[in-house]
């Protein structure tokens, strides 16, 4: 009888000791390193936004990570891609557009890491299992900041110190891509839904990051062009200084530039890509797939806004919730089709380039629902409508 129970017991712990191995091997994480690349610096409010979100989701998840800064969009992507894996990294990320085709060359030749790109096109279209687009729908973010913007310039109109005819904008613009045509009709349209007269003028300077270009356009748009409020789509401090020398509103991206317009600056929209390096971390170490194309939102806390800054109108942060509300309730659209016209007619139809070629050929209808429904069909923006009231001033650069 005793060798009975001792048998039993014994075959018992057997089995309560394989469960065990069984669970622990269930819950076991598979070990992460991120390499990231990076078009520039710190110095660089685009790229400083991606650095500061690296380094809390990685810290936050415990996992080691290596950055490479100041790499170009050319084959240098490629090698420093390769050099990341070489130094143990499987998730590799890049944060500029001109970097996604060295990103597939590597993801081509590594099957075995995962490759994460931001602002890019063609995941959806190459079909790889290790490549990966991630944007977020920042026109949203830009929409509420052009609120802001609208109530400064209703404000200036109450005061008498503009009349409406001289409520125009002036918006410093990168390139002519559909990242930053959606960026400033955005913008754009908050502050028309404020100021139903308001106009803009936008100017190009050909570089995602050139201090004395940015601040020359800005001065431009304010001296030459009689902008009374400047926002931008570039990385660097020189709109946001020209407009504090000028006493010129101004509306930054990326992030607070109080320090440079203690005077002038209103209020940011910025991505927060921590959630998205927070949620591939997290896939990779739970052996799951990423995404092909995420598109993080204000409910995933992608899209942010700092606080409206002592030079905003009283009133700014309840109006921006009252429309952020609406927003995340669907019964608000950024690119309603009753809100703005093309060449004076109001568009019922168009058809974006969403699968990118050499071409650019428009290929998927991208408004129903008396809507353009952006950032939908992939990550990456899309919209690249030129719609009345927004002059721009240069078209040399896309």
């Amino acid at each position: 009888m005793f060798k009975k129970v001792l048998s039993l017991c014994l075959a018992a712990l057997m089995i309560a000791g394989c469960l065990a191995a069984f669970a622990s091997c269930g819950s076991k994480k598979h070990a992460v390193k991120v390499g990231f690349i990076y078009l520039h610096d710190e110095n660089s409010t685009y790229d400083n936004n991606f650095l500061t979100a690296a380094k809390e989701a990685c810290e936050k998840a415990g996992v080691e990570y290596v950055n490479k800064v100041n790499i170009p969009e050319g084959n240098e992507c490629y090698e420093a891609a390769v050099e990341l894996i070489e130094d143990g990294c499987n998730i590799i990320f890049a944060d500029s557009f001109g970097h996604e085709d060295y990103m597939i060359q590597a993801a081509k030749e590594y099957p075995k890491v995962e490759f994460c790109h931001a602002t890019g096109t063609k995941a959806h279209t190459e079909n790889l299992a290790n490549y990966h687009n991630a944007f977020a729908s920042i026109y949203e973010g830009r929409y509420l900041a052009g609120i802001a913007a609208g109530l400064k310039l209703k404000a200036m109109i109450d005061a008498g110190t503009i009349t409406t005819e001289q409520a125009v904008m002036g918006y410093v613009g990168a390139y002519t891509y559909a990242e930053v045509i959606s960026g400033y009709t955005s913008f754009y349209l908050g502050a028309k839904s404020i100021v139903p007269q308001v106009t803009m003028k936008v100017t190009f300077t050909g570089s995602w990051y050139d201090e004395a270009k940015e601040r020359e356009a800005a001065n431009k748009l304010i001296n030459d062009e009689h902008c009374v409020l400047i926002s931008q789509h570039a990385d660097s401090m020189g709109a946001p200084s020209a407009c504090e020398t000028a006493r010129v509103p101004n509306v930054s991206y990326n992030g607070s530039t109080e320090s440079a317009g203690p005077n002038t600056y209103i209020i940011s929209s910025r991505i927060n890509w921590a959630p998205y390096f927070e949620y591939i971390i997290g896939q990779v170490q739970k052996g799951e797939a990423i995404d092909t194309d995420w598109t993080g939102t204000i409910a995933t806390g992608s899209v942010e806004l700092t606080t409206p800054s002592k030079n905003a109108v009283e009133g700014t942060q309840a109006k921006i919730d009252e429309a952020k509300a609406k927003l995340q309730a669907g019964t608000l659209h950024v690119f309603d089709t009753d809100t703005f016209t093309v060449k004076g007619a109001k568009l019922t139809t168009y058809k974006a380039d969403v699968d990118t070629d050499k071409d650019f050929t428009p290929d998927t209808e991208a408004i129903k629902d008396g809507y353009f429904h952006e950032s939908e069909y992939r990550s990456a923006p899309y919209f690249d409508v030129q719609i009345d009231g927004i002059t721009l001033l240069d078209v040399n650069f896309g």
